[in-house]
């Protein structure tokens, strides 16, 4: 087993690797704009969730790393997107960015209706003003709508599953627009459930989702419906809304739906994105799970591991992803086109393992996976 588990971790590195070696390559040492400015940067995002001020804070760590920033304090967790835009423009030493004031936007809290006039307001900022260099879309609401109108000016979609999928990008290779940029990990949800399925062979398989377009490409459908066809399993999906809804009606229907499925006793659930996933629900939910003696995969990772859910295969530290994207702003801003630089994110092999689960469950953790686990927890957060 723990040959074919190491075969899972690597084909899609190799993959990655093969396919970025041949992209050119670009300097990412800071600079000001040619006239000594500091390049302006403005951002978007698809609703409040607590992916997106995490990924925005790991970007910033990866320009203070580049060079780009200084900040004179250390950054602040627990701030939204928007307090922390703020605070690193007046928290900044360095004279090579501008996180401009009055440049950032968002939907309401993932209000649909909102879109089309959010959308249209960037639009207008950016042809009626002209004071923005470069812009961060954070999630695929953003990533979709800065596509849809073209985007006029170089932007960089951070903290989406599935670009592809979703139509922000038209390939692994080539996002399709000259100005746009966004990570993609080719094949990293099919390696999970792949994974998960070769540790726990399952018959049944519970997800959660919102049933849309944008619900579907979140939880990677496409991915686990394709491995369920190759491994014979069976899917058995609950659908739980979370757009156009208060977060305390988002979050209640998620765990809804988590005790629905222990309720008919599958054989065990791929915990999948989903705003109504937080750090306090995600505590309920692995709770559910274990009571019911489910075994449990975590699409986003170790974090969810050490709250209780059973198993997860996912980056070590977000500040990886955060140095990609820094690095994709540095090259634009040096002159490359977004649409030039590799998309593709190689996410470093890591098993996470919650030994206290998995007595709770009765699961008895082969020796070949504890020795391929970078991380082991033997304790859970409490409800």
């Amino acid at each position: 087993m723990l040959l074919r588990i190491l075969r899972i971790l690597i084909v899609c590195l190799g993959t990655g690797f093969m396919l970025a070696s041949h992209a050119q390559t670009y300097g990412t040492q800071p600079r000001t704009q040619d006239d000594g400015q500091p390049w302006r940067l403005g951002y978007v995002e698809s609703g409040i969730f607590s992916e997106y001020p995490l990924t925005l804070r790991a970007i910033m760590t990866g320009l203070v790393e580049l060079g780009w920033l200084q900040f004179s304090e250390p950054i602040p967790d627990n701030l939204s997107a928007e307090a922390l835009w703020k605070w690193a423009n007046e928290h900044d030493k360095y004279e090579y960015l501008t996180f401009v004031e009055d440049a950032t936007w968002r939907p309401g809290n993932f209000e649909s209706s909102l879109r089309t006039p959010t959308k249209q307001a960037i639009e207008k900022r950016i042809s009626q003003h002209h004071d923005l260099d470069l812009l961060i879309a954070m999630g695929t609401w953003a990533g979709q709508d800065m596509r849809a109108i073209g985007p006029p000016i170089p932007t960089i979609v951070a903290s989406t599953s599935d670009p592809l999928s979703a139509g922000i990008i038209d390939s692994v290779e080539d996002s399709g627009k000259d100005n746009l940029h966004a990570r993609i990990e080719p094949q990293r949800y099919e390696r999970q459930v792949r994974l998960f399925h070769d540790i726990v062979p399952f018959n049944t398989l519970g997800i959660v989702y919102e049933d849309s377009q944008e619900g579907r490409t979140y939880t990677a459908l496409d991915a686990i419906l394709k491995v369920s066809e190759e491994q014979n399993f069976d899917v058995v999906h609950c659908h739980a809304s979370m757009t156009n809804l208060e977060s305390d009606d988002v979050i209640q229907g998620a765990v809804d739906c988590y005790q629905t499925l222990a309720d008919k006793h599958v054989d065990a659930v791929y915990v999948t994105t989903h705003r109504g996933i937080t750090e306090t629900s995600i505590v309920e939910i692995a709770e559910i799970l274990r009571q019911a003696g489910i075994p449990s995969f975590s699409m986003l990772g170790a974090n969810d591991v050490k709250q209780g859910i059973l198993l997860s295969l996912a980056n070590a530290n977000v500040n990886f992803v955060g140095l990609f994207h820094a690095e994709a702003i540095a090259k634009v801003l040096n002159g490359a086109r977004p649409r030039d630089i590799t998309q593709i994110w190689v996410d470093p092999a890591k098993i996470a393992l919650n030994l206290e689960t998995a007595k709770i469950i009765g699961f008895d953790p082969p020796i070949d996976i504890l020795l391929a686990a970078d991380d082991v927890f033997d304790h859970y957060a409490s409800r």
